[in-house]
């Protein structure tokens, strides 16, 4: 469900679960056990792009 709306409605991953959470009305700490290891690293990646959680080592890397 989390890749879906990511996909198709752009949101980032972060905002995918609190629409989900919304949509079925689950608490937002209840969700944690549903969601993927590879969703949570998604979600670890995102807070550190916003500066949420602090930055672990990362090689640059030229796209």
């Amino acid at each position: 469900m989390v890749e879906v709306k990511v996909r198709e409605h752009r949101y980032s991953y972060m905002d995918a679960i609190i629409h989900i959470c919304e949509d079925i009305e689950l608490d937002l700490e209840d969700i944690r056990k549903y969601v993927s290891g590879s969703i949570k690293e998604k979600i670890e990646v995102e807070a550190m792009n916003l500066n949420y959680l602090p930055r672990g080592n990362t090689l640059p890397v030229d796209l």
